[in-house]
């Protein structure tokens, strides 16, 4: 078993830390929520009064933390980062979703080290988290990956070896782009068999056995009341913000300008997604863009 540290116990970092405690690691977690911290202890973590404390001796640093900038500082800042602080040899497994950019500068800083790094964001949302079966999509060299493996596991079921530094967090961006796309779509044709008078139950069944089933559709139904156990039943709640997927989808967009892609049906989507949030939904799950075409 591991020594591990763990920054930043969010909604889904938690779940993660937890998982990673029941598989019999050593865990210690840090987070400025002394009330996330206590959930985790409670389920068998540790915990010490900093990050610099949580990582000294540990074998393996996991991040999950809300945007580049704040990768950047807890890693690279001058005075406080943990680059400083953490052992050679160790490998840091950054599960944030965040520019790619970013990543590939910290790898790079933290090889000057002789520190071992990997992009590795996730999909699964907070349920995958809770149940361990999130998707990992790693970033780095293939002993990297090797040395990886073992510990993501703990906490999901596919674990995938994008490419190099950087390449999980390309992967992560198109992974939610799609998303997005297939939910707007999935919204708008139930919304058009709401208008006109089909029940969405049936309209849902034929879709998914016709051609344009999808897992929007088949197992994260938007509609409220067609499907238990997804937040459109639960007034939205839970699951994967919209304020969340915006930023996922801005950093689709960084990615497409950098390269000069091509993605219309990306940039409408990051523009309802935007428009959604500033109506007062950002805190609600990513289908409540259902909400946006209600003919009423």
């Amino acid at each position: 078993m591991a020594n591990i540290a763990f920054i930043g116990l969010g909604n889904m970092g938690g779940p993660m830390a937890i998982n990673l405690a029941k598989a019999g690691h050593q865990v210690c977690v840090f987070d400025l929520s002394a009330d996330a911290v206590a959930h985790v202890v409670a389920a068998g973590a540790s915990t010490k009064a900093s990050a610099i404390a949580c990582v000294q001796g540990a074998q393996f640093v996991i991040s999950m933390l809300p945007a580049g900038k704040h990768v950047d500082a807890v890693y690279l800042a001058e005075n406080t980062g943990l680059i400083n602080h953490i052992e050679a040899g160790c490998l840091v497994i950054d599960s944030s979703t965040i520019d790619a950019a970013t990543s590939c500068k910290v790898a790079k800083a933290l090889a000057t080290k002789d520190i071992n790094f990997v992009d590795a964001p996730v999909s699964g949302g907070v349920g995958g988290a809770v149940a361990g079966t999130l998707s990992f999509m790693v970033g780095g060299s293939t002993e990297e990956f090797a040395q990886a493996e073992p510990i993501l596991m703990a906490m999901g079921k596919n674990i995938f070896h994008a490419g190099v530094h950087g390449a999980g967090q390309i992967a992560k961006v198109c992974n939610n782009m799609l998303l997005s796309v297939l939910m707007v779509g999935t919204s708008e044709a139930l919304q058009l068999g709401l208008a006109n008078g089909l029940d969405p139950k049936v309209l849902s069944n034929i879709m998914s056995k016709s051609s344009g089933s999808n897992w929007t559709l088949d197992g994260y139904n938007p509609c409220p009341g067609v499907m238990d156990n997804v937040p459109a039943s639960n007034d939205y709640q839970g699951g994967f913000m919209v304020d969340l997927m915006a930023k996922d989808l801005g950093l689709a967009m960084e990615t497409s300008l950098a390269s000069q892609s091509s993605t219309p049906m990306g940039a409408l989507a990051r523009s309802l997604y935007a428009m959604h949030a500033a109506s007062g939904n950002g805190s609600k799950d990513f289908s409540s863009i259902f909400k946006l075409f209600n003919k009423k």
